[in-house]
C-alpha cells in the first residue's frame, strides 16, 4: 500500500475509474446477472475507495481492490435475497477489502468479463441505439450527457433509453456471454459501432476544454485490438482498428502548445506517428481484401489517403471523393454526406461543396450537429460571403460544448466580422 494524501488519492481514483471501470462492472455483472445491480455495486466500490484510501493508502492494485469490493457487495445483496445459498462459501473472499487481492491476467479478465458484457449489451433484442448507448455507459464509463451528445438527443431522453434497455435485458433473460457461431454476426456490427463512437468521443471530446481525451482514445484502441485478436478474419474489425490507428497517428499535432485547435491542413506532418500510419495501412489492405468493402474499411482507406499525403496540397481528393461515394452506398448516413461535401468542395470548388451542404439542411438527423453550420460557415468564408459566414459560425458556436472548438470558431467568427 502507498500512503497517500487528498490530491494523490483523487488522482488515483480518477485513473482507476478510467482504467478499471469496465472491469469492475463486468466482474460484478458476471455474478449479479443484473446490469442495474452491477452498476450500483461498481459505484459503491468507488465510493468505498474514496472513503478508505485516504485513511489506509492507495492499494498496490486499485483495480483488483475495487473488483473485490464490488463483487463482495453483489454477493452481500444476493445473500439477502437467498439467491446463492449453497454457493456463497465458495464465492466470498474472506480477506478484508483493504488487503491486495490476487491479480488476474488482464487478457483473461478482458476476454472472460468485459467482452461478455459488451456482447450482452449488444444483444439484437435491443434497438441498435439502445445497444450502443448501454455499452458506452456500462463498458466504457461514459457519462450520460456525453452519450446523449453523441446521439444528438437530450440527457433525459438518453437516461430513459438506458433504463429501458437494462430492464429489457433483465426481463428477457439475455445470457451474459460472448456468442458463438451464427449468433456472432448479428451483434458484431453493434459492437463495432460502440468502439467507433467511443473513439470519436475521445478524439473530439463533445464537452470540456480539451479537444482530445487520451484515456478514452486508448480505451477504444484497446477494445479494437482485442476484437482483432478475437476475430482475426473479420474484415470490418480490421477496418475499424485501421481507422482508429491512422486517425490517432495525428494526435500530437491536432492541438497547439496553447491548447488551440490546429486544422489538418496546418498540422506538422513530420510529427505524425509513422509507425501507426504504416500499421493502419496494412490493416486497410486486410480490410479491403476479399469482397465488397464495409463502412469501416472505406473510412480507414480515406483516413490513410490523408495520412500518406506528403502535404495538404498533394492530398488525392479525387480518390477521397470516390471513396465517399462508395461509403454512401454501404452507409447512407447524413454525417458521411456532410464529409463528402467537403471533398466535393476540394475537387469541384466551394460553390459545389456549399450546394451539397445546403442539400442536407433539411435532414432532421443533423439538427444540433455543430459540424453542419461549421462546414457551411467555412465554405461561405472561402467564397467571401462574410455576413452569411458569420451567421453560420454563430450557429455552430451555439451547438458546440468543447472549449477548443469554441475558441477556434470564435476566432473564425471574429475574422469574418472584420
Amino acid at each position: 500500500m502507498t500512503v497517500a494524501g487528498g490530491p494523490t488519492v483523487r488522482r488515483a481514483l480518477d485513473e482507476a475509474h478510467r482504467r478499471e471501470w469496465a472491469f469492475v462492472v463486468a466482474a460484478a455483472a458476471r455474478l449479479a446477472r443484473d446490469l442495474d445491480l452491477a452498476e450500483e455495486c461498481a459505484q459503491d466500490a468507488f465510493v468505498r475507495a474514496a472513503e478508505t484510501w485516504p485513511r489506509h493508502g492507495v492499494p498496490a492494485n486499485p483495480g483488483a481492490w475495487l473488483t473485490t469490493v464490488a463483487t463482495r457487495r453483489v454477493l452481500d445483496l444476493l445473500r439477502r435475497e437467498r439467491v446463492l445459498r449453497g454457493k456463497l462459501p465458495l464465492l466470498v473472499d474472506p480477506r478484508p477489502a483493504e488487503s491486495d487481492p490476487p491479480v488476474l491476467e488482464e487478457a483473461t479478465v478482458f476476454r472472460d468479463d468485459r467482452l461478455r458484457l459488451v456482447f450482452t449489451c449488444c444483444h439484437p433484442a435491443l434497438a441498435r441505439e439502445a445497444q450502443v448507448a448501454l455499452t458506452l455507459r456500462l463498458v466504457c464509463g461514459l457519462a450520460t450527457p456525453d452519450i446523449a451528445a453523441a446521439f444528438l438527443v437530450s440527457e433525459s431522453t438518453m437516461a430513459a433509453r438506458l433504463t429501458r434497455a437494462k430492464h429489457k435485458i433483465a426481463a428477457a433473460g439475455i445470457p451474459y456471454r460472448v456468442p458463438t457461431g451464427a449468433d456472432l454476426p448479428d451483434r458484431l456490427d453493434a459492437v463495432l459501432d460502440v468502439v467507433h463512437l467511443l473513439f470519436t468521443a475521445g478524439h473530439a471530446a463533445p464537452r470540456g476544454d480539451a479537444l482530445v481525451r487520451p484515456d478514452v482514445v486508448e480505451r477504444a484502441l484497446q477494445l479494437g485490438r482485442t476484437l482483432r485478436a478475437l476475430l482475426p478474419d473479420e474484415r470490418e474489425v480490421a477496418g475499424l482498428l485501421a481507422l482508429m490507428v491512422v486517425t490517432d497517428a495525428r494526435r500530437a499535432t491536432r492541438v497547439a502548445a496553447d491548447g488551440s485547435l490546429v486544422l489538418l491542413e496546418d498540422q506538422d506532418r513530420r510529427r505524425w506517428d509513422r509507425a501507426g500510419i504504416a500499421e493502419g495501412g496494412a490493416l486497410v489492405v486486410a480490410a479491403l481484401r476479399g469482397g465488397r468493402p464495409g463502412r469501416f474499411a472505406l473510412q480507414a482507406a480515406i483516413a490513410s489517403l490523408h495520412a500518406e499525403a506528403p502535404s495538404a496540397a498533394e492530398t488525392d481528393w479525387a480518390q477521397i471523393l470516390h471513396l465517399y461515394d462508395l461509403l454512401l452506398r454501404v452507409w447512407p448516413s447524413p454525417v458521411v454526406a456532410l464529409n463528402r461535401a467537403v471533398a466535393v468542395a476540394m475537387v469541384d470548388g466551394p460553390d459545389a461543396g456549399l450546394a451539397a451542404v445546403d442539400a442536407l439542411a433539411g435532414d432532421a438527423r443533423l439538427d444540433g450537429y455543430a459540424y453542419l453550420p461549421a462546414t457551411r460557415a467555412d465554405l461561405l468564408r472561402r467564397l467571401g460571403r462574410h455576413a452569411e459566414a458569420a451567421e453560420a459560425y454563430r450557429a455552430a458556436l451555439r451547438l458546440t460544448a468543447n472549449g477548443a472548438e469554441q475558441a477556434f470558431l470564435a476566432g473564425r467568427l471574429a475574422g469574418v466580422e472584420r
